[in-house]
């Protein structure tokens, strides 16, 4: 029997509007789903894609659940665990969609699987969906880089030094659980800064100012800072 294929399927930062038609062509055309979670129809992902797509709540829910550890073997045995579970399925010879939240190429839990099954011997593919930073730039009214400025994307900018030191424009993803910190950086960097918080969701919030930032603020927190001085 012919394996079946496995979508990598980027549901976008949070408004169901953003999703592409792709995605919602193949959520709508799939009957199995693969959710990065516990409970399916409690992750972001599945809140987005159902709201474009209401039958999904119909289909079938696989949870594959991809904990944060810090343990590198820990992580490696969750992955093989999440492919086997994966295989399970497309070895019954049916397609199956990887619901991931934002765009499926950046800082992606199914990059780890895909790479486990292409291995294996099955077929993936990747969706893009429109990514956290676009998003918040647009819903901030800004352009995130123009002519010839360089953009930098960083996780978890807590880990990566004291400065923003190189010229261009900075997207700072997961540094919400060390903002205070992160802030102190943006302090430093003499940088304009806009934050939003859960960009595209009902608790979405706005911040046009370092200094109007929580130290708790959330996980899904999309930092931009941009130079003052733009030569074009």
């Amino acid at each position: 029997m012919k394996k079946g294929k496995v979508y990598g399927v980027g549901v976008g930062p949070g408004d169901p509007e953003l999703m592409t038609l792709k995605a919602v062509r193949l959520i709508e055309e799939n009957d199995v789903f693969f959710v990065p979670g516990k409970e399916p129809k409690e992750t972001v992902a599945y809140k987005i894609a159902a709201a474009a797509v209401p039958a999904l709540a119909e289909k079938e829910l696989v949870p594959v659940y991809m904990p944060m550890r810090m343990d590198k073997e820990e992580i490696l045995r969750q992955h093989r665990k999440g492919a086997d579970l994966m295989e399970e399925y497309l070895d019954k010879g049916k397609d199956a969609v990887y619901l991931t939240l934002g765009d499926s190429t950046v800082y992606c839990t199914f990059t780890y699987l895909q790479a486990l099954l292409e291995e294996d011997g099955y077929e993936t593919e990747l969706v893009p969906g429109i990514t956290s930073f676009c998003a918040a730039a647009a819903r901030v009214n800004i352009p995130l880089c123009e002519w010839n400025e360089p953009l930098h994307v960083m996780p978890a900018m807590h880990k990566l030094g004291d400065k923003l030191d190189l010229p261009g424009n900075y997207v700072l993803m997961k540094s919400g659980s060390h903002m205070a910190e992160v802030k102190e950086i943006l302090r430093a960097s003499g940088r304009d800064v806009n934050v939003v918080e859960n960009c595209g969701m009902p608790d979405e919030k706005v911040y046009h100012d370092v200094e109007e930032i929580p130290d708790e603020a959330g996980y899904f927190s999309l930092i931009i800072a941009k130079e003052h001085n733009r030569d074009l």
